[in-house]
């Protein structure tokens, strides 16, 4: 009874908690931090310009939210190298690597966005490093796993 009343209200959000589903979200929030910690340290070590990602203002290397071209590319071939072996061990249908890996741009993305608006500002202690990488894969995961559902790859 409840889990008809659970499909009669959620309808096609009943899907997503599906186990193809749940493993894209297993895959993307792998290939968000993979992709992340190439866009770090790819970008910290070889980013020619780095740039503040709510300003676009320039920045040194290293400056949390800064991006850089360098960095960018570098966490994209991170997520396609997670995205790929999702595939590849058959965690995740083909159709789901391309959503995974612009899951994983997107929560990068609001990463750097968070870096440089709120993370080490007087008041929000609580939001470290830690906090702001589990957000990072929380964002990841959710993102792949709605956009394979609007998709249809899962």
């Amino acid at each position: 009874c409840a889990l008809a009343y659970r499909r009669a209200v959620l309808g096609r959000a009943a899907v997503a908690l599906s186990p193809p589903a749940l493993l894209v979200g297993v895959v993307a929030s792998l290939a968000t931090k993979l992709g992340d910690t190439f866009a770090s340290e790819i970008g910290k070590a070889y980013g020619r310009t780095t740039y503040l990602s709510t300003t676009f203002r320039r920045v040194p290397p290293g400056t949390e939210g800064a991006v850089s071209l360098e960095g960018t590319l570098a966490g994209v071939g991170g997520s396609l190298i997670l995205a790929g072996y999702g595939v590849g061990s058959g965690l995740m249908p083909p159709a789901a690597a391309l959503p995974t890996v612009l899951a994983a741009w997107i929560a990068n993305n609001v990463e750097s966005i968070i870096g440089a608006t709120a993370q080490g500002k007087q008041g929000l202690g609580w939001l470290t490093n830690e906090v702001v990488n589990f957000i990072n894969t929380l964002v990841g995961a959710a993102a792949a796993i709605g956009l394979c559902l609007l998709t249809g790859a899962v």
